[in-house]
């Protein structure tokens, strides 16, 4: 029987590892708990004869809403064996966002992880007709719901064993009629100019990228992954469930997502997978704290750091170091890297990767620094995995060469087009949208790129969001964003220019954190977010940042005004999309007057912004913003 679907794989692998080898590993109120293959196998196929005798039928659509954990895992084997499809949702989606995907997408059941999960979809409940029934994995607040529309996980395993009863083989028998071209997932854009899209992915697609990614890394079952990125992002189902299907690894899930670096640390995990954001968070962090540390570890981290990136540098090309070098960076591993990475939780990774979105190519070569080799990869959920660097051949400013079965050109505008073997099949019920981006074979990707001559792939933009000055020269925003995140002080920016004015304005949001900390250590008091990013000190500290950059811009693209913003950027106003992109269009409407006084002559603008209290009160709140000129 060809392995050409995830059920299929799951099989293989309990027949191969049985109960002797552990698939997962859970991190739960302190303790952790250990899933075999069997164990894996078994919670799937019971899950999956309850959606069976519930009413779940070959190409129903189930949605599943809540964090990445085994459960999460299991439900979507579950709803795959049975034929049917799954619908991720992000965990931070609020009801309406819920009542978009669940109703576009036609969904008949909903896997929740929570209380606060059954809660959003009860208060959406007489909008969502076609659900049948609601299964929840955590208990914890819910022993007295009553309503007949839920069920709980154990519930749900205790039906699948008695339906098993009446109906034996039914399950090995599904997933045995299952084939590649069946869909599995229905992932969601981003949708960061328009409604989220439902990106089609087939079994196929799945099993050739895991196939992709396994013959250019290596991937095995000595392998261990650390599963925290949301499931409805391409990024986890790819690396995460199809990956450790295909080559056997286990996948190790941290208790939650504010204990990632402190459980790594406990397992040693092999595999990780941060988005841009995480990395940049870490590398902030780590700045942030050196800055604060005493003054003999920062004399050490400073004097060694030159050593890693040198060492990094001849690590990406497989350049070997002469004798002495390779002795002075032992004495630096020793006194500053190992210690540093061992406090990250990344002592024992053996690949890391990033994707999603660009990612300042001085992040890639900080790390690469200590030691920690990461890799970037390009795709999306329309597109599939496109490309990731390979050993010996990582370039920080490119998203590497194309994987197998993957090709790509540019277009005559410079567009990146891909033809990908795992590319999805269409657009739930917008075929046409679909269509109208593939020419011949090929997407269209939006993205603005160029192929060095070693076939790497440089993504600059989006290809509408490169921006034009009076002076007709063109810069792009995402390139400016993403060396401004680098510094510790700088969590988000948007990059502003166009054919009004010859110069590119900047409203920044400060990372309240690590800014706080500084103004801390300076004695400098403060109240709220707006008080402290008003602060002259605050702005002092943030214009040297700014000018940092500027000295890698070219001269008509180097920034000449900013704005510290008052609030920090949130996806509940739709301002970031559920994955953390910019939603540019729809900010630079929203923040129209305070884009306009960052091109005028004003020093100063009154901002009033609303707010919501914790026990549902709204209220306003108003403070004076600094135009800031360099």
């Amino acid at each position: 029987m060809p392995k050409d679907t995830l059920p299929k794989l799951l099989r293989r692998n309990y027949l191969r590892y049985g109960r002797d080898t552990v698939a997962m590993r859970e991190k739960d109120r302190g303790i952790w708990k250990r899933y075999t293959w069997e164990d894996y196998y078994k919670s799937v196929k019971y899950l999956s004869l309850c959606l069976i005798s519930l009413g779940l039928k070959k190409g129903d659509t189930v949605s599943i809403l809540g964090e990445t954990k085994p459960q999460a895992y299991w439900a979507e084997l579950a709803i795959l064996s049975a034929g049917g499809v799954t619908v991720g949702i992000f965990a931070d989606c609020i009801p309406k966002e819920v009542e978009y995907y669940v109703t576009h997408s036609d969904s008949k059941f909903i896997i929740v992880h929570d209380q606060e999960q059954v809660d959003k979809v009860l208060q959406i409940k007489e909008s969502i007709p076609l659900i049948l029934k609601v299964l929840y994995w955590d208990e914890k607040g819910l022993w007295y719901y009553d309503d007949p529309l839920l069920m709980s996980f154990e519930e749900a395993l205790s039906e699948g064993q008695r339906y098993e009863g009446s109906h034996s083989n039914l399950f090995e028998s599904v997933i045995e009629e299952g084939n590649g071209d069946d869909l599995a997932l229905i992932l969601y854009t981003s949708g960061t100019t328009a409604l989220p899209k439902g990106a089609m992915l087939n079994h196929r697609g799945l099993v050739r990228a895991a196939k992709a990614v396994e013959e250019v890394d290596n991937l095995s079952d000595r392998d261990t992954y650390l599963a925290f990125i949301p499931m409805a992002w391409v990024g986890e189902q790819v690396i995460g469930v199809a990956c450790s299907l295909y080559s056997g690894m286990a996948v190790n899930f941290p208790e939650k997502p504010e204990t990632v670096q402190e459980n790594i640390r406990e397992l040693g995990s092999s595999i990780l997978f941060y988005g841009p954001r995480q990395w940049e968070s870490v590398n902030r962090m780590v700045q942030a704290k050196m800055a604060d540390s005493v003054r003999i570890k920062r004399f050490f981290y400073h004097l060694l750091l030159p050593l890693g990136h040198k060492m990094g540098e001849m690590r990406l090309v497989k350049k070997k170091p002469g004798l002495l070098f390779k002795f002075l960076y032992f004495i630096a591993y020793w006194i500053v890297f190992r210690p540093l990475r061992d406090k990250l939780g990344l002592s024992r990774i053996r690949i890391s990767y990033t994707a999603g979105s660009a990612i300042s190519p001085d992040i890639i070569r900080f790390f690469q620094a200590i030691g920690v080799n990461i890799k970037q990869l390009y795709g999306s959920s329309e597109m599939g995995l496109v490309t990731a660097h390979r050993e010996g051949d990582i370039k920080p400013e490119t998203s590497g060469i194309a994987l197998p079965g993957v090709e790509i050109k540019l277009s005559p505008e410079g567009e990146i087009l891909v033809k990908n073997e795992g590319l999805c099949v269409g657009y739930y019920k917008d075929s046409e949208a679909f269509q109208s981006k593939t020419i011949d074979g090929w997407y269209c990707s939006g993205d603005f790129g160029h192929i060095d001559e070693d076939g790497h792939l440089i993504v600059i933009d989006r290809m509408e969001d490169l921006r034009e000055l009076s002076n007709g020269r063109k810069f792009s925003p995402q390139y400016t964003e993403i060396r401004l995140r680098f510094s510790p002080f700088v969590k988000d920016a948007i990059a502003i220019g166009d054919k009004d004015n010859d110069y590119v304005g900047v409203l920044v949001n400060i990372d309240m954190d690590n800014v706080g900390r500084w103004a801390e250590a300076k004695r400098l008091p403060y109240t709220t977010f707006a008080d402290l990013s008003q602060k002259e000190e605050v702005i002092g500290l943030i214009a040297e940042e700014i000018k940092k950059v500027n000295k890698s811009l070219p001269d008509w693209a180097r920034i000449n005004k900013f704005i510290n913003l008052h609030k920090e950027l949130d996806p509940d106003e739709a301002e970031l999309t559920r994955s953390r992109k910019l939603r540019r269009t729809f900010l630079e409407e929203k923040y129209g007057d305070l884009i306009n006084a960052l091109f005028g002559n004003e020093e100063e603008y009154d901002v009033e912004t609303a707010v919501t209290y914790q026990d549902g009160r709204k209220g306003s709140m108003s403070c004076t913003l600094k135009v800031t000129s360099l």
